[in-house]
């Protein structure tokens, strides 16, 4: 009996409560301008395993850095954040997004101006929909600023990867990164927009 009563624990563990495989990882992708900054907020959160910049929602195939700055592919620079259900929610990492972005711009982002530069909510079922959809309505109804709040919520599609280079870019270019954010002024319009945080 003891050693079935453990076998049933751990299939508990594995499986859950209704006996379908127990959810480890999932995945969210937002875009909020400059993917540096994006990946560099994520990677702060608890619960977030990985983060990787890349370029989504545009007509060409494995597209370059060079091709979607052009402006000519229609991707948006976001990142893709694989993260631990047990440890942070989908509905805290909107939380995080929404905080850490302009949502009263179109097609700009801070000083990087044009459509690579939008923000958007890429989601991946059913559930991040509706849990995005309740976030926004949330966030209309506080009225925490004048102005309206035209990010988009979009099913996710392919999202490619950007060049190495991108990846990780504010821990192996510290300073560098910290000079662009800094003159670029995003923290500063987001105390404006969201106040202290």
């Amino acid at each position: 009996m003891k050693a079935l009563g453990m076998f049933t624990l751990a299939a508990g563990l594995l499986f859950g409560a209704a006996g379908a495989p127990a959810q480890t990882s999932a995945k969210a992708t937002f875009a909020g301008g400059c993917f540096w900054c994006v990946e560099a907020d994520f990677d702060k959160v608890p619960g977030v395993l990985s983060t990787t910049s890349g370029y989504i929602g545009g007509t060409v195939t494995n597209p370059t850095y060079a091709q979607v700055s052009a402006k000519t592919t229609g991707h948006a620079e976001a990142v893709e954040i694989v993260f631990d259900p047990a440890r942070v929610s989908y509905a805290q990492l909107l939380d995080k997004f929404w905080h850490s972005i302009d949502p009263t711009v179109k097609d700009r982002q801070f000083c990087d101006v044009g459509s690579p530069y939008r923000t958007g909510i890429f989601t991946h079922d059913a559930a991040q929909l509706a849990a995005a959809r309740a976030s926004l309505a949330a966030l209309e109804k506080s009225k925490p600023f004048k102005e309206a709040i035209v990010t988009p919520i979009e099913p996710a599609t392919t999202l490619y990867p950007a060049e190495a280079y991108h990846q990780d870019y504010h821990q192996r270019n510290p300073l560098r990164y910290r000079y662009y954010r800094a003159s670029c002024g995003r923290d500063q319009r987001l105390q404006q927009l969201w106040g202290p945080r």
